[in-house]
């Protein structure tokens, strides 16, 4: 039974990095989870405080990664709809691994910036008389807004990645470190 155990630990594992990068899947969670089926061993046995302090860990990570992109996009002064937008590209380009996923909310932030500029300009054209001085065209500051915030989702997604990636590290150390003992 042990031996089913490690190598379903070690699998999960494997699934736990391979989630740090697809959103689809949890990766610290099921990081835990190998910890967790190596404790079931008879092999190994992990503190209480062990356990509770790596479920934690899971958890908070897990919440953080949905909370860093959009705290990145509005920290680069992303809208709401640029917020929207990097959700709906990370959905779509989850359909496109690896390249989407980080592509996707770039764009997605970028097209969300550039809908919400569209849309205040015309509510600035409805309150206003129409001038010859009056250019409501997209000019480059505005372009430069919406990259803007697309860059703060990619960076939130980045910094979300890392951040995963470094907690399921650590319990794979951890797991091999148990097991190699």
């Amino acid at each position: 039974m042990d031996i089913i155990l490690i190598i379903t630990g070690i699998l999960t594992l494997l699934l736990g990095f391979t989630g740090c990068i697809i959103p689809a899947l949890p990766g610290p969670p099921l990081g835990f989870v190998s910890l967790l089926l190596l404790h079931w061993t008879s092999k190994v046995q992990f503190s209480t405080q062990f356990l509770f302090t790596w479920a934690a860990v899971a958890i908070i990570v897990t919440i953080l990664d949905q909370v860093v992109p959009v705290w990145g996009t509005k920290q680069f002064g992303g809208s709401k709809k640029g917020i929207r937008g990097s959700i709906l590209g990370l959905i779509a380009g989850m359909f496109f691994p690896p390249v989407g996923i980080i592509i996707g909310p770039f764009a997605g932030a970028f097209i969300g910036e550039m809908i919400n500029e569209r849309n205040l300009e015309r509510e600035q054209r409805a309150r206003q008389p129409l001038h010859p001085q009056n250019n409501f065209n997209t000019s480059p500051s505005k372009t430069s807004k919406a990259l803007k915030a697309a860059t703060g989702a990619l960076m939130g997604l980045l910094g979300g990645i890392i951040l995963k990636l470094i907690a399921t590290g650590y319990m794979a150390y951890y797991f091999f470190e148990a097991l190699a003992a």
